[in-house]
C-alpha cells in the first residue's frame, strides 16, 4: 500500500496489542507514525518489548482528555487516523463500567470532535468491535446494516460508539468533505504479543509457559477467530480507499472477520494451541457466578469481499499456528527490541506474501 509512504498517520491506542502491530506495519509502509495512548501496562506488551517508540512519535494521552486529544491532532496534522484506543475487555467492563463507557464512547467522540476542527483532508478509520451488534445468539452472521446493541457494558459501549461515529459523520463531515470517516468491526483477534487478562490466548500462553493447564471458562462458545494481521490489513486498505479520489464510496461501517470455517468453539481453539505447545493441556472445571458472555457471535464479511476486494488470508489452523509459534519467538526475544521488531517485520511480510499469492489487490497496491 504505497499510498502510506511519507504520510503522517496518527494511531490512538498505539501501545496496545493491535496498535503495536499496526505501528510496525505502517512504519514498514514508509509512513510517519504518531501515537496517542496510555503507557503499556507491563514490559511484556509489544510496544515496550519492541521499542516501537523508536519508530513512532508517541505521546502519553488519555482519550478521555478532550483538550489533550485535540492538541495532539492539531500538532500532528494527520493525513490518516486509526482510532484503536479503548477499554477492550468484556469482563473488565463489569468491574469498571463507568470508565469503560467514558473511554469507549466519550473517547471516540473526543477524537471525532478533534477531526471536526481539523482544517485539512484526513482519512479516519474508527475501530469498534464485532460485539457492537445486538446479539441474539442465533446461527446468524451479522451484517453492517443490522441494529447496534449489547448485553454487557463493553458491548453496549461499542454499539454506542458506532452510533456516535455515524452521527458525527452525518452532522459534521459532508460526503464530499475532506474528512472521510469509516468504522471497522473485527472478530475475535488472536496473535503473538497480547498479554491482556481474561483472554484465552494470553491465558494459555501464561499457563503453558508455567507448565500449568489452561483453564477454559466457556468451551462451547463460538467465536470468529482471526489472526491480528487479518483485520489490520482491512483497516489499512479501508484507510487507503478513504484517501483515494473515490473516498465517498467507503464512508460507512465495515466488517473484517474470518471465513466461516474459522468460527470455532473455544474448545477447538484450545485443542490447536495444545497441539502446537508440546506437553500442554487444558481443562474446564465447573464454575458458578460468572458474568454473562455471549456464546455465539459471527460476522458477515460479504460487503468487504465485494466492495473492497478484501478477504482473509490465513485459515483457522494457520492463524493459531502463527500465534503460538509467534509467542515462542517473542518469549525468546524478550529484552531484545531489535529481535522483536525483526520477528514482527517477518510476520507482516509472510502475511503480505500469502495475500499476494491469493491475488488480493491490497497486497500489491
Amino acid at each position: 500500500m504505497k499510498c502510506y509512504q511519507h504520510k503522517r498517520v496518527l494511531v490512538t491506542g498505539n501501545t496496545g496489542f493491535k496498535g503495536a502491530w499496526l505501528t510496525a506495519w505502517l512504519h514498514q509502509l514508509g509512513a510517519e507514525v504518531y501515537g496517542l495512548a496510555l503507557p503499556p501496562e507491563n514490559d511484556q506488551w509489544l510496544f515496550a518489548q519492541g521499542g516501537w517508540d523508536a519508530w513512532c512519535d508517541h505521546r502519553e494521552i488519555d482519550v478521555r482528555d478532550a483538550p489533550e486529544v485535540r492538541r495532539r491532532v492539531e500538532e500532528v496534522q494527520p493525513d490518516a487516523i486509526f482510532h484503536l484506543a479503548a477499554q477492550p475487555l468484556v469482563r473488565e467492563s463489569y468491574k469498571t463500567p463507568v470508565e469503560t463507557v467514558a473511554t469507549n464512547i466519550m473517547g471516540t467522540a473526543h477524537v471525532l470532535d478533534a477531526l471536526r476542527q481539523l482544517k485539512k483532508p484526513c482519512a479516519a478509520v474508527m475501530v469498534t468491535s464485532d460485539k457492537c451488534y445486538e446479539n441474539f445468539e442465533k446461527d446468524h452472521r451479522y451484517r453492517e446494516d443490522e441494529p447496534m446493541g449489547g448485553h454487557d457494558v463493553y458491548s453496549a459501549s461499542k454499539g454506542c460508539a458506532e452510533l456516535v461515529i455515524a452521527s458525527w459523520r452525518r452532522s459534521f463531515f459532508p460526503p464530499e468533505g475532506g474528512v472521510a470517516v469509516a468504522s471497522a468491526r473485527a472478530g475475535n483477534v488472536i496473535g503473538p504479543g497480547d498479554w491482556a487478562a481474561d483472554r484465552i490466548v494470553p491465558d494459555a500462553m501464561r499457563a503453558f509457559a508455567a507448565g500449568q493447564p489452561l483453564v477454559v471458562r466457556n468451551p462451547g462458545a463460538v467465536r470468529p477467530w482471526q489472526h491480528v494481521l487479518e483485520p489490520l490489513s482491512g483497516y489499512l486498505w479501508l484507510g487507503a480507499r478513504l484517501m483515494s479520489a473515490e473516498s465517498t464510496l467507503y464512508r460507512e461501517g465495515w466488517n473484517f472477520g474470518p471465513e466461516d470455517e474459522s468460527a470455532r468453539t473455544v474448545a477447538d481453539l484450545a485443542d490447536v494451541m495444545v497441539r502446537e505447545w508440546e506437553g500442554a493441556r487444558w481443562e474446564s472445571p465447573p464454575r458458578e457466578g460468572e458474568p454473562h458472555e455471549a456464546t455465539l457471535l459471527q460476522l458477515d464479511i460479504s460487503k468487504a469481499k465485494e466492495r473492497l476486494n478484501w478477504k482473509p488470508v490465513w485459515s483457522f489452523d494457520e492463524a493459531v499456528t502463527h500465534t503460538v509459534r509467534g509467542y515462542r519467538e517473542l518469549l525468546v526475544a524478550r529484552g531484545d527490541a531489535k529481535q522483536t521488531r525483526a520477528f514482527m517485520t517477518q510476520e507482516i511480510q509472510a502475511y503480505t506474501d500469502a495475500a499476494q499469492e491469493a491475488g488480493l489487490v491490497w497486497a500489491s497496491a
